[in-house]
């Protein structure tokens, strides 16, 4: 019992300093800026069930993905891992990252999808950090990552709802020190990733 638990916090951590509900609610306002309250609860409902759908997908069929394409997961773990320390150090250096954000405006419901599902929330890092969870996991984790992630998605749709008070409570500065923390995370997380495919690789 004790394993699953600890497997689900650190499942639920890593999603959380990847994904970033309150550092991305900036993002969300400015993308949708110019809309009616139903149109944002529509973009929000959207955006985050297309995010879960897209990261259930890769996690469900992670592994025929892997035996499909020949990757190894050693190199999976090495190429992930240097790609969230990517997108950690942007993050604490205060740049938007290229591979987990997009500057592009849409108008109408294409916002859903893109800039917002793909790839702010359903991004590189976030497809990585699913599947490096479930890589050699059985199915009762793979289970509980969907779920984790369930429960992340419903907070960044909280999130989206009320990013305008959320904003206004917190303020930009606190949100930016939020960013940071999360990046350094990020970093770390993308660190051990890197470490633990070298040790498989060369079965250290």
């Amino acid at each position: 019992m004790n394993e699953y638990l600890t497997f689900s916090l650190t499942v639920f951590l890593s999603f959380f300093a990847v994904m970033n509900p309150i550092a991305n609610t900036p993002i969300f306002l400015g993308v949708v800026e110019g809309k009616s309250k139903k149109e944002i609860k529509h973009i929000a409902k959207k955006s985050t069930l297309t995010a879960f759908i897209i990261v259930v997908v890769f996690v469900i069929a992670g592994k025929y993905i892997f035996q499909l394409f020949g990757i190894t997961i050693p190199a999976f773990k090495i190429t992930g891992g240097v790609l969230l320390f990517y997108v950690g150090f942007e993050m604490l250096m205060s740049k938007k990252s290229k591979i987990h954000n997009n500057d592009t405006e849409e108008s109408s419901d294409s916002i859903a999808i893109s800039p917002l599902a793909i790839p702010i929330l359903a991004g590189p890092g976030t497809i990585v950090t699913a599947m490096n969870q479930v890589t050699d996991a059985g199915y009762d984790k793979i289970a509980i990552v969907c779920i984790v992630f369930g429960v992340m998605i419903m907070l960044t749709y909280l999130a989206f709802i009320l990013s305008d008070r959320i904003l206004e409570k917190l303020g930009a500065n606190l949100i930016a020190v939020v960013g940071k923390i999360m990046g350094l995370i990020l970093a770390i997380i993308g660190t051990d990733m890197m470490v633990a495919g070298v040790k498989l690789a060369f079965d250290l």
